[in-house]
């Protein structure tokens, strides 16, 4: 049975990976993974490597990996670092001695054969192949730009030497995608077998057109960059997926990394001595010497063996990934694509890795350690699937803005916000929506007929750190600070403490000098309910109650101090109108008059409880924002109702209307109604409810509870 977590990655690859993460001090081995396998394969590739498959015949070892990660991450410095001390002298050495080598013996085949098939002179045919061969230009061992005739040339000059491979390595993808669509559907032919159709061209002394030599030519790709250019929501992020939709799903390893995550727990001793480390740079330039001598020409179209056991582990990894593919549904074709032929790509990699082990064969220790990397690659690859959308992009850009912007503003700033009139409203309006669930607030807003946009992201609060200031005057002399939500009460029950709920600037108490920013909101409560009435309405809600120094049995005054789920700024005008949003939606009456951000209240060593539940959810009550257009929508629906039947029936849904209509009737009780009142009442609420109770559940259940708490009294 196959176990992922029980897998390891190739010893000879994590090793330089483990490299490549000390020298660019990142904290992100993914991306050096799949990069590690690219030089791995090109090395591999480059000798003609093949596998030998039971059931495919040969399948040349070969590897294409877009490899996405944000500036900072070392992309550059890694791919230096292993070009110039790691593969340099496999290079040279290919370069030099290999391929002269393999295209001197090669040449005078190809003359050969020619000779006899047209009757010629086998000296003058092997001169024109040799000048035929030359025209072609030096071997190129990779290059970041291309045409298609100059990569059909330079793949014309492999099959002529019988050896090498066709290398792209682009880097800012991004910016260079739209510049490659020319040659992608070659490449794409050439991954599988290394295969492709020959183009027609027209023959002239200006432009001869050489016979074609059937064979085969292994091909790597390694595309990267900053994912933010390629994914910009635009026309490169569309011909981009067009070409993962093509054939470059299925065909890719992948590596995704959204942020730059360098460690910054080491000390400058530490990397500086990890610079200079003798045993890494052993293992480096051991590594470069192993592979020089892969180079030599003994082997040139090395074939792996393929023993039953490893054949077998490959079918069953291929049956999991197909099984796996079928489960999806049929709208995600890319997930389809890549899972089901993961196995194909993770084979080619294992080829990689046994020829970088000089071994005969490919084991099934090879095979684990690509499955490995090619599971990593999938998981890349689902998080770029999970890209943000147009219209959540413009939401987040709108939450990270701190001043006002307009539609030109986001013509200017977004390239993807673009199109008609309506394409854009229809892109404002999701991201509104999303916001909405992700707690992005975004509110409009017109002056002289020009609509601005704000939006911020809310700050989840901290209940360690509840804002207020305080002072023992009234005015003057205010001590900014933060305490935990449970031991607030410390600063209620002292004698004689002003405080407020804002910072405040100067320590002043007045309007101007509140800072934006508040998680608390204070509810004032004076003998318009019964302390037991308001935590009965509240059941279920974190708040802490205590009583002010007018209180009395037969009056009871008190305030509600409760959590908010998220950290609040705004301006004075808009806290006011928030607040009285806020007071319209209680089911009792508050004070109005503490509608304003310096509002202050004064400390009362008298009774005070604590009661758990859900913080409280502000974003329903933020003026100009769609949650609040929505709370008042409903509100105009059911003007007829009084505020607290509006209050049952808009916290009444599936699962709860018995028990929000017995906190309806116990509030009745609790007000010294009678039971015929009661159950009249109770009633009339049922019958405006959408999905009302029977009449009979109703008098078996709650009125039977409401006749024994009466009786009680």
């Amino acid at each position: 049975m196959l176990s992922y977590d029980e897998m390891q990655y190739h010893p000879t690859s994590e090793q330089l990976v483990d490299v490549l993460v000390d020298k660019t001090q990142s904290d992100n081995p993914e991306f050096f993974r799949v990069l590690v396998a690219f030089y791995f394969a090109q090395v591999a590739s480059m000798m003609r490597c093949a596998i030998s498959t039971p059931d495919r015949g040969e399948i040349p070892v070969n590897l294409y990996a877009i490899n996405l990660a944000p500036s900072g991450m070392g992309k550059g410095h890694s791919t230096t670092l292993i070009e110039e001390e790691i593969t340099h002298q496999f290079r040279s050495y290919f370069l030099d001695q290999t391929f002269p080598i393999m295209a001197d013996q090669n040449l005078p085949l190809i003359a050969h054969r020619r000779a006899s098939r047209n009757g010629t002179d086998p000296d003058a045919e092997l001169q024109k192949v040799k000048n035929e061969f030359d025209r072609l230009g030096p071997l190129v061992f990779s290059f970041d730009s291309a045409t298609a005739p100059a990569v059909k040339q330079l793949r014309h000059k492999l099959l002529m030497a019988k050896s090498g491979s066709l290398n792209l390595q682009v880097d800012e993808i991004g910016n260079n995608l739209m510049a490659f669509s020319e040659i992608m559907s070659t490449f794409l032919e050439l991954y599988d077998k290394g295969l492709t159709k020959q183009k027609l061209i027209k023959n002239s002394n200006d432009n001869l057109r050489s016979e074609e030599i059937r064979g085969a030519t292994p091909t790597n790709m390694l595309l990267f960059g900053t994912w933010t250019r390629l994914l910009d929501g635009a026309k490169t992020e569309e011909e981009f997926f067009s070409m993962l939709d093509t054939g470059y799903a299925r065909r890719c390893f992948f590596a995704f990394a959204r942020k730059s995550s360098r460690r910054t727990d080491r000390t400058p001793t530490e990397i500086y001595d990890l610079m200079l480390d003798q045993n890494t740079d052993v293992f480096m330039q051991g590594l470069a010497d192993k592979l020089e001598g892969l180079a030599n020409i003994i082997n040139v179209n090395k074939k792996l063996a393929m023993k039953k056991d490893t054949a077998l582990l490959m079918i069953e990894y291929k049956l999991k990934c197909e099984a796996a593919a079928e489960k999806l549904r049929e709208d995600r074709d890319l997930e389809k694509a890549e899972l089901s032929h993961r196995y194909f790509k993770a084979l080619k990699l294992a080829g990689a890795y046994a020829f970088i082990d000089d071994s005969p064969e490919l084991t099934e220790a090879h095979l684990y350690n690509a499955i490995k990397v090619a599971e990593d690659s999938g998981s890349a690859f689902q998080q770029l699937l999970l890209r943000d959308r147009n219209y959540v992009k413009l939401a987040k850009y709108l939450g990270n803005m701190a001043v006002d912007v307009t539609q030109a503003d986001l013509v200017e700033d977004l390239p993807f916000y673009r199109g008609s009139q309506s394409v854009k409203a229809e892109m404002m309006q999701l991201a509104i929506a999303y916001g909405y669930k992700n707690n992005i607030i975004i509110k409009k807003s017109f002056t002289d007929g020009i609509e601005f946009l704000r939006g911020e992201s809310l700050k989840p609060t901290d209940l360690s750190a509840m804002t207020m200031a305080y002072s023992q005057d009234m005015t003057q002399g205010y001590n900014n600070d933060t305490a935990p939500f449970d031991q607030l009460h410390k600063m209620t029950q002292a004698p004689g403490i002003h405080w407020v709920s804002h910072h405040l600037k100067g320590g002043y108490r007045n309007e101007d000098n509140a800072v934006p920013g508040f998680n608390l909101l204070v509810i004032d409560v004076d003998g318009t309910c019964n302390l037991s009435t308001a935590q009965l309405l509240l059941k279920g809600q974190k708040a802490l109650y205590y009583t002010t120094k007018r209180h009395t049995d037969q009056h009871h005054r008190f305030r509600i101090i409760l959590p908010l789920t998220h950290e609040l700024r705004m301006e004075a005008k808009d806290f006011k109108e928030f607040y009285n949003n806020v007071l319209e939606w209680l089911p009792f009456e508050a004070d109005p008059a503490a509608n304003h951000r310096s509002k202050k209240w004064l400390s009362h060593p008298g009774h005070f409880e604590y009661t758990d539940g859900e913080m409280f959810d502000p974003l329903p009550f933020i003026p100009k924002t769609s949650k609040n257009e929505v709370r008042k929508e409903v509100l105009q629906t059911q003007q007829q109702m009084d505020n607290l039947e509006r209050w049952v029936v808009n916290n009444t849904g599936d699962g709860n209307r018995n028990q929000m209509l017995h906190r309806y009737a116990m509030i009745l009780v609790d007000a010294g109604f009678d039971f015929d009142r009661i159950r009249t009442q109770v009633m009339a609420l049922n019958d405006k409810l959408a999905d009302k109770l029977e009449e009979t559940e109703l008098l078996s259940t709650v009125m039977v509870t409401i006749g024994k708490a009466l009786s009680k009294r």
